[in-house]
């Protein structure tokens, strides 16, 4: 292996985890997130992305973020895969894509840790909520969302959804 990576065939990203980069006409290319990703977790289970990508929700969130999240099953923390930096979060559910709809209930989720006016930002989620497609924006809080944002939707009083026969999930502990 060091007389690989010596060489250049392969470059060492981490303990145990190595590739052979692809060469460009601008010089050698670095591994590709989801193939990186899958290596390091040794799973294909799990869901890269920005914070940033919260921005296109359309709630008025402007901050660019310089990290990757990655949802997945096995792994929890902060890890420097080559010269990137990724932060791992175990979550018990997350979508295979990223969907408008997910992306909602997840910056609702993590307002707390974005750097936002979050009154404002919920203020405008309130205007919002009508806008998306009901059966998808309950689907995806009945799966990913927290009791916090569960809560907080509930108490916004929107019936909409009961008028469908997709009332609002109970909230334990809420005092109904």
């Amino acid at each position: 292996m060091r007389e690989l990576v010596d060489s250049g065939k392969l470059v060492k990203l981490a303990q145990g985890l190595y590739y052979a980069p692809r060469s460009s006409r601008f010089g050698p290319l670095p591994p590709e997130d989801t193939e990186l990703i899958g290596s390091f977790l040794r799973d294909k289970a799990f869901l890269v992305f920005s914070p940033s990508s919260y921005n296109t929700v359309g709630l008025g969130t402007t901050q660019l973020y310089n990290h990757t999240l990655v949802y997945n099953h096995k792994r929890h923390g902060v890890f420097r895969l080559g010269s990137r930096q990724f932060d791992f979060r175990v979550k018990p559910r997350f979508p295979g894509k990223l969907s408008p709809e997910f992306l909602f209930i997840d910056l609702l989720n993590n307002l707390a840790q974005l750097a936002e006016d979050h009154e404002d930002v919920w203020r405008r989620a309130r205007d919002k909520w009508p806008t998306f497609n009901p059966g998808r924006l309950q689907q995806a809080l009945d799966n990913y969302g927290s009791v916090a944002t569960r809560k907080r939707i509930r108490d916004w009083g929107d019936d909409r959804f009961s008028a469908r026969g997709k009332g609002l999930p109970p909230v334990a502990g809420a005092g109904q």
